[in-house]
């Protein structure tokens, strides 16, 4: 459980993190090159409603998984013996 919500999370703050890092990375060679200034030119809603976006995508992702029959046990992929792969499954 611990996963899914460290997972949703990050999505969460993925397009912030990476527009703080694009911002640093802009800035490195000027004086205004700290993070907090980062912060405070950032367009934060912007941000968190698209990273709103990318979380609820992914958990309707994983809920329409049709392929999750209950009752079934899942098999993930293997190798073969002549390097070919069987994809997962449910079993």
């Amino acid at each position: 459980m611990i996963r899914i919500i460290i997972q949703n999370l990050l999505l969460l703050l993925l397009p912030t993190i990476i527009y703080v890092g694009y911002m640093l990375i802009r800035r490195r060679g000027t004086s205004t090159g700290s993070a907090s200034q980062a912060f405070d030119d950032a367009p934060i809603l912007w941000l968190l409603s698209i990273g709103a976006m990318l979380a609820i995508g992914a958990m309707a992702l994983v809920a329409s998984n049709e392929n999750a029959e209950v009752g079934k046990t899942y098999v993930p992929p293997t190798r073969n013996e002549d390097g070919t792969f069987t994809p997962g499954r449910f079993q």
